[in-house]
């Protein structure tokens, strides 16, 4: 059997090395034809600061397990630094195959590098067509998370942090909008992020990236969605 198809073990272990910030495995049984995801973005999907445990794509799928459906370990398109383009010819150059779940958060690094909501509404749409195209052409199952706001952390102190929340909603309302043209599921995390201002636990230990614990909130909104579109 390979890897995906021993996800009770996986996820046995995962649980033993750290479970701080994960809620305890259920029962399940080992499911090799469980439904496959594929996660693409940044720094914010690749979990940049906490362990693999900690990602929101594998929290979430510890969520759908516990409620019944399997889904196999998530696989990654994803690195810290990444913008838009530069995660569009990633998806290019490694053609994946097509996936049942496909995750997509992308743009941070599009307002921090460049500014470019006009290059960011063109680029948005190619990788979200493509996105759906890895989903098998099923918009349904396509989930757009918004982008986080880092003004509210230590990395950004001595920036202009009104500048950087206004940008972030500017590139939030164009993902959103797009999402919505192309009918694909959205799901607005820029709030909860904005907590860790007060809340430093919401932080990993490099004062930019969200912890294991802001991540666990993620999956508990982001589980329901997908068990909702999942047959």
């Amino acid at each position: 059997m390979t890897v995906k198809s021993l996800f009770l073990g996986f996820l046995i272990l995962a649980c033993q090395k750290n479970t701080s910030n994960i809620p305890p495995v259920l029962p399940v049984d080992p499911v090799p034809s469980g439904k496959t995801w594929l996660a693409l973005g940044d720094s914010y999907t690749i979990g940049q600061g906490v362990t693999e445990i900690e990602r929101f794509p594998y929290q979430t799928a510890l969520w759908l397990a516990q409620n019944g459906k399997a889904v196999t370990i998530p696989d990654y398109i994803a690195t810290t630094g990444w913008t838009t383009g530069v995660l569009t010819n990633n998806v290019i150059s490694r053609n994946p195959s097509q996936y049942d779940i496909v995750s997509l958060l992308i743009g941070v690094n599009d307002q921090y590098q460049t500014h470019d909501t006009t290059g960011y509404r063109q680029k948005f749409s190619f990788i979200l067509e493509k996105a759906i195209a890895i989903a098998k052409g099923d918009k349904d199952h396509v989930f757009v998370l918004s982008i986080p706001d880092y003004s509210v952390t230590p990395f950004a102190a001595f920036n202009d942090t009104a500048k950087i929340r206004k940008e972030i909603d500017l590139f939030n309302n164009i993902n959103r909008e797009v999402t919505n043209l192309y009918k694909c599921n959205y799901l607005d995390i820029t709030e909860s992020t904005r907590e860790a201002k007060t809340n430093r636990n919401l932080l990993a230990a490099d004062g930019l990236h969200p912890s294991g614990i802001e991540y666990k909130k993620w999956a508990e909104r982001l589980g329901p969605l997908i068990l909702g579109t999942l047959k």
